[in-house]
């Protein structure tokens, strides 16, 4: 990749936020997922509200929203953007809690970041409040789903339609 490709440099090679100024604004949405993997009881007693610091889920849940809508306060060159919608959604298996996390905005530059930036939060805060009982709990499988809007377009990571029909 020749220098003139790094959007985030300037010709003196210094960081910069890349000008979205001159783009319309449009629609965009990304999805993002990532895994809590877990020993099976500590996936029992999430699903069962059964932790004793509480909700599990539902502190995950706001922490991840809150998480989206702070994005460019933790990630360097990142725009501040009208985050429109935030969803978390969770899927519990034998041995890991899901996280799926959807973003919307109307806006000159895409929510990718939002959307995996909320994912990783609501993830931290299950490992948080699970710790005490698990303390071997692994984040992973982090990674972007769908993409929609922009210049490129329309994106989807192969298998997202099978994943869909197994849970969200």
């Amino acid at each position: 990749m020749s220098d003139a490709a790094l959007t985030h440099l300037d010709p003196l090679g210094r960081a910069r936020m890349v000008d979205v100024t001159p783009k319309d604004p449009s629609h965009r949405r990304a999805v993002a997922r990532c895994k809590v993997f877990m020993q099976p009881e500590t996936t029992a007693k999430v699903a069962n509200n059964a932790i004793t610091k509480g909700d599990v889920l539902g502190a995950a849940r706001i922490a991840g929203i809150q998480a989206a809508k702070r994005t460019s306060d933790l990630i360097p060159l990142c725009h501040p953007l009208l985050v429109g919608s935030v969803y978390i959604n969770f899927m519990i298996g034998d041995d890991y809690v899901q996280v799926e996390s959807q973003v919307e905005t109307v806006d000159r530059t895409g929510v990718e970041m939002e959307a995996l930036t909320a994912c990783s939060v609501a993830a931290l805060t299950i490992y948080d409040m699970c710790k005490s009982f698990d303390r071997a709990m692994v984040i992973g499988e982090i990674a972007l789903w769908e993409k929609v809007g922009g210049r490129s377009g329309h994106w989807k990571r192969p298998g997202y339609e099978d994943s869909i029909d197994q849970g969200f």
